[in-house]
């Protein structure tokens, strides 16, 4: 169910996208696979590599980048293929290893052998470990290619305004040019902290807005890895009397991000000498040459707005949230929103849904993002009350002791943000107004979650055999997954999703063999939407399809109900 391009008066375009970020692009790109046309609008030049940011994709961002076509270059990305994406504990990063997470290399995943905490999770695409730096020009390349998404680099955008009919876009080019407007049904912000449009609409982030002050800095330290007596890793956390930080490699090589952790007071008064932190964390000698790529101080924040959407205008990414960025999540809770709501925004420009289903975005993403942002940080907070031990550095038996304890309970917080199922696949859209009750969604911490088939719930992941995935079946807008053929016809399902099509509701079938079925799916049917989500189960598919069809969205079926 496609769209002309052709669009009626008075709009140039379906969407304006504010925000060339990875947000802004997966909205684009998802729109595009639906026919929906998008201006994107992005101050950066193309293909300017953003500052080093985020380092880790989910695995449900895996997910997504795998229907659209992008997870073998994301994961051929970053790191070399046979580099460890291990996170190690040391007393400095040239300095003592005294415990480690085992996270396996790009090239393990693609052989199977790796081992790890998340090695035995059930899903189409593990998660990977690879800078932004590397991760946009993908993503910007991609889009910039698509049919349906005008990409404007070098533009930026200086207002907003709305009416009951759509929104106007003004857009100043290159070098101060200029003006224009463009004229949409719908306005994405995806702008980041500092959001234009956020402001626009009168939103307000609230929250705590200092929990940790950071030092960032990018350097390049050619020989470094030939200085550490243990395997590579992806990250090292710092654990000594002079300083604490965190050094992630950005190349496999000799470019490496080092935070440094301030207190509150070094913060007030600016005390902290950046070099000698640096040198501290790493392990480096007065003698030793480094060079700064990059440097940048900012403040780890709990912030969410108090609304995603006004009419027409929505907010996603770090326009609506902005936390602490243990495990990546920051990027990867945005790249969720954009994604829930291009599915939503596809669903009214298509024509099979009205505006009202455009209501399920803030009732399904803001209160997650509540939720994952107080779980990040009540992490920060059991970290930063770690005491560190004495003799941590000691060539002597209480030295190992104290070492083995640290290692022990570093492992034990961190693990948790490293390898985060419950972060990945454990949150539920409950209250949603297209996702059709049943049931308690099973609880989850960062770490854990139970899979479920509660509407609201991430359908649990099966392999169909031949590497292909359940979720490469399930279909544009909704999906009848049949569990099991045992004991009814397959005309019967075909019939029902006929009509329900009939009902306009956009659906397809798939049958999952009897001896794939896991004990998760606990109902003969379930319906799931193409972000994975489950939006209605039951052990009997409903005598009036038109009824259902009316609950998740279907404006011609509503019409009918209502009548």
């Amino acid at each position: 169910m496609t769209r002309s391009p052709e669009l009626p008066e008075p709009y140039d375009v379906d969407v304006v996208i504010v925000g060339g970020g990875p947000v802004g692009l997966l909205v684009a790109a998802d729109l595009d696979s639906r026919g929906v046309s998008t201006v994107v609008v992005e101050d950066r030049p193309f293909l300017e590599p953003p500052n080093v940011k985020c380092n880790h994709v989910s695995a449900r961002t895996m997910e997504a980048f795998r229907r659209l076509g992008l997870a073998d270059a994301v994961r051929s990305a970053g790191l070399p293929a046979d580099h460890p994406q291990d996170v190690a504990f040391r007393t400095s990063a040239t300095g003592i290893e005294f415990g480690r997470i085992e996270i396996p290399s790009a090239a393990a995943r693609r052989r199977g052998d790796g081992t790890g905490p998340d090695t035995t999770w059930e899903t189409a695409e593990p998660p990977h470990r690879v800078n932004q730096r590397y991760l946009e020009p993908i993503l910007e390349r991609h889009v910039a290619a698509l049919p349906h998404v005008d990409l404007r680099n070098d533009t930026r955008c200086t207002g907003v305004a709305q009416d009951d009919d759509g929104v106007t876009a003004t857009l100043r080019g290159p070098n101060g040019g200029t003006e224009v407007t463009v004229r949409a049904r719908y306005l994405v912000g995806a702008d980041g902290g500092r959001s234009l449009v956020r402001k626009s609409i009168g939103a307000r982030l609230h929250g705590d807005p200092v929990l940790q002050h950071v030092q960032s800095t990018c350097v390049r330290v050619p020989g470094l890895a030939d200085q550490v007596d243990a395997d590579p890793a992806w990250g090292v956390y710092v654990f000594n009397p002079r300083r604490q930080g965190h050094v992630y490699a950005i190349d496999g090589r000799d470019v490496f991000l080092v935070h440094t952790y301030l207190t509150p007071e070094e913060a007030a008064d600016d005390s902290v000498d950046r070099d000698r932190a640096v040198r501290d964390i790493l392990g480096l000698g007065d003698d030793v040459a480094y060079e700064v790529l990059s440097k940048e101080d900012w403040v780890a924040r709990r912030l969410v707005a108090d609304t995603f959407r006004d009419r027409r205008v929505f907010l996603a990414g770090d326009a609506a949230h902005l936390w602490v960025p243990y495990g990546g999540y920051g990027m990867n809770a945005g790249i969720a929103d954009g994604l829930n709501l291009a599915w939503l925004l596809g669903a009214v420009v298509t024509g099979w849904a009205d505006d009202a289903v455009l209501d399920a975005y803030a009732a399904e993403r803001q209160p997650i993002t509540d939720q994952v942002s107080r779980l990040a940080m009540g992490h920060l907070r059991k970290i930063g009350a770690t005491d560190l031990p004495a003799h941590l550095e000691s060539d002597d038996a209480a030295g190992e002791a104290a070492r083995r304890e640290l290692g022990e309970l570093a492992y034990r917080l961190n693990v948790q943000q490293f390898a985060a199922a419950g972060l990945n696949f454990g949150y539920s859209y409950t209250g949603s107004p297209i996702i059709v009750p049943d049931g308690d969604a099973p609880d989850y911490t960062m770490g854990s979650y139970t899979p479920s088939t509660v509407p609201g719930c991430r359908l649990p992941h099966v392999w169909l055999g031949d590497g292909v995935s359940l979720y490469d079946r399930l279909g544009p807008w909704y999906t009848l997954v049949v569990a099991g053929r045992t004991g009814a016809p397959d005309a019967g399902w075909d019939h029902w999703v006929a009509a329900a099509r009939s009902a306009g509701l956009p659906i397809e079938l798939v049958v999952v063999p009897d001896d794939l079925v896991p004990a998760s799916y606990v109902t003969r049917y379930a319906i799931a939407r193409q972000d994975q989500h489950v939006a209605w189960r039951g052990d009997v598919l409903p005598d009036d399809p038109s009824a259902l069809a009316a609950l998740l969205g279907a404006v011609r079926a509503r019409a009918a109900v209502a009548a």
